[in-house]
């Protein structure tokens, strides 16, 4: 196997899963194949050489109040709707300083009103079977004030050849998470 495709097999892997293994799985256990209330979405980005892809769920807001009510302060949340969020990255990544290998991860996270931890959990759960015993990586960040968003985003943002800023995105919060990829 050539050394370029060595090194986005677990990104390959870990896509025709989801492409062909996530909504089969999720029809059966909804038990029809009806349009979902907040459906899937995905991103995907290439910072240097390193290709990064999230695939979550998109709830909307229709006029709740989101954080601190439909989703509770101090307390782990999926990230979206629907299945955990999934996150790959097809080479190393360094995220807020913390080193994290190339694979497949959920990310979970715990939201407050100052302060937001973001969590890599190595347990893909097709649901909400968070186990805090499969966490891989906690870090803390700040979430900021933003622009009214209706629908749940996740996207990438100050991109360059080195590093990117992963946006969770949802009402009028906006919390920022910084990667950092090896570029040697």
């Amino acid at each position: 196997m050539k050394p370029g495709i060595r090194s986005i097999l677990p990104f390959l892997v870990a896509a025709l899963f989801l492409v062909f293994g996530l909504d089969r799985v999720d029809a059966q256990q909804r038990g029809n194949d009806s349009p979902r209330v907040s459906p899937n979405a995905s991103v995907s980005q290439t910072i240097g050489t390193t290709i990064l892809q999230v695939t979550y769920g998109r709830p909307s807001d229709r006029g709740r109040t989101i954080f601190g009510d439909l989703v509770p302060y101090r307390q782990v949340w999926r990230t979206g709707a629907n299945e955990s969020t999934v996150i790959t990255f097809s080479d190393p990544v360094t995220i807020e300083g913390e080193r994290v290998e190339a694979g497949t991860y959920s990310l979970y996270t715990i939201p407050g009103e100052d302060e937001w931890v973001i969590i890599l959990n190595e347990k893909l759960s097709w649901g909400t079977q968070y186990d805090e015993s499969e966490d891989l990586l906690r870090v803390r960040v700040q979430p900021g004030q933003a622009p009214h968003q209706e629908q749940f985003l996740i996207y990438f943002d100050e991109v360059d050849e080195t590093s990117g800023t992963l946006l969770i995105h949802w009402a009028r919060t906006k919390v920022p998470v910084q990667i950092v990829v090896d570029t040697n």
